[in-house]
């Protein structure tokens, strides 16, 4: 085209495997994609989608990797080297089995000759959500900035990774919302905490004893050393920069109440577990978005009113696993205020701590109206709460202390 000077370059959003797919349906090579002349016909099972029995031989229908679906093909059982495939394939069918009979233990016959269509689909649908979990905690993986790994799990139902939700590491502000002016200097210090080290320089005591643990009561804030400090990256004043030092694992709870986050180790009492992140917008935008949440039961907008009410935090479309914590009346987590980079009073970082010892398979959660959080005899008795809901959401936290609605 005459003028062109350029061209744009949109992400892909499909999978690996689907564009080879369509590779393969229209006969293209590809090399960037691994489909070449050598490998266009090479065959790997992705998941088995049907069983048969035929003149005494055991036939799986196979679905193969990169290839269209119209190209399944059945398999006698002893060309078939994928384990872990079959032993997922016939879990799978044991467990809808199970579930038809309300749950109980079930005789799993084994001359049955054909699969029940819904048998069949069923083992197709739990194939594939598998698989996109397992794609969705790959990319989770990839976009996370800290060590410690994300699992995905997901044994209750048929549900995929969300659609419409995008991982972060740090706040993601509106335009005009600035989230890391306010600092120039930092401490001089070789070994923290000395005189004039950041949280005394803020007129606070170190939010950390000598185990990085926290000391401070709720309601008081933190302040780390930040980038223009003279410390290292050892220096006991950097705990939140850092990021959850957990591995935890994103799963489908049992009860309706959607995702949920456990932790897969211990956590000992006072320790930073993990960030509240998403867009940072105004109060005004926040008001405006809980009207449309207020119908979809969610409970994303978490107000950021240490010292203001100008601001919110909206987790919903962009935010990192605390996006998927949910509430309870009786948490094991709690909300502190945090300064580090940014010391704009009106936007801390949002840090949750642990209450207790959290043992290894624990769910992670955290009270979304935070009582006790900040002085209750203020007006702003429900400062921290994470939700400006107007309509009143049913809890299903199961504690014993439960105040039986969210809000």
């Amino acid at each position: 085209m005459e003028g062109w000077r350029g061209a744009w370059y949109v992400p892909c959003l499909a999978s690996l495997e689907t564009l080879q797919e369509l590779c393969r349906k229209e006969n293209l090579r590809c090399k960037s994609i691994g489909i070449t002349n050598r490998s266009l016909k090479s065959y790997e099972v992705e998941y088995l989608c049907d069983y048969k029995v035929e003149e005494g031989t055991a036939y799986y229908l196979v679905k193969w990797k990169g290839w269209p679906e119209s190209s399944n093909t059945w398999e006698p059982e002893d060309n078939l080297n994928c384990p872990l495939i079959l032993q997922n394939f016939l879990s799978d069918k044991n467990e809808y089995l199970s579930r038809m009979r309300e749950g109980k233990a079930l005789k799993v016959r084994n001359h049955v000759k054909a699969l029940q269509p819904a048998v069949a689909d069923y083992i197709v649908k739990k194939a594939k959500q598998r698989i996109a979990l397992q794609r969705w905690k790959e990319e989770l993986n990839r976009k996370k900035n800290h060590k410690a790994m994300i699992l995905v799990e997901n044994t209750v139902d048929l549900e995929g990774p969300p659609l419409d939700f995008y991982y972060i590491n740090e706040y993601k502000p509106a335009p005009g919302i600035n989230v890391i002016n306010g600092i120039t200097t930092g401490c001089e210090c070789t070994d923290c905490p000395a005189e004039k080290c950041c949280p005394k320089e803020a007129g606070f005591i170190l939010a950390y004893n000598k185990r990085k643990k926290l000391k401070i009561q709720p309601g008081l804030p933190i302040y780390e050393c930040n980038s223009f400090c003279r410390c290292g990256p050892d220096c006991p004043n950097r705990i939140v920069q850092k990021g959850t030092p957990y591995t935890l694992c994103i799963f489908r709870t049992n009860n309706g109440r959607g995702w949920g986050v456990k932790t897969l180790q211990k956590i000992n009492t006072n320790s930073f577990v993990m960030e509240y992140v998403g867009e940072v917008i105004t109060s005004e935008e926040a008001e405006r978005r809980g009207q449309l949440y207020d119908n979809q039961g969610n409970t994303y907008l978490f107000d950021l009113d240490y010292d203001s009410d100008e601001f919110t935090v909206d987790a919903a479309r962009y935010g990192n696993v605390s996006h998927f914590v949910n509430h309870s009346c009786d948490p094991n987590l709690q909300v502190f205020n945090v300064f580090i980079d940014n010391l704009d009073l009106r936007l801390p970082r949002i840090a949750l701590f642990s209450t207790r010892t959290i043992k290894a398979g624990e769910e992670l959660t955290f009270d979304y109206q935070m009582k006790g959080s900040i002085d209750l005899t203020s007006d702003s008795a429900d400062g921290l709460s994470p939700s400006r809901k107007r309509i009143r959401t049913v809890c299903k936290c199961g504690a014993v202390c439960c105040r039986g609605y969210l809000n």
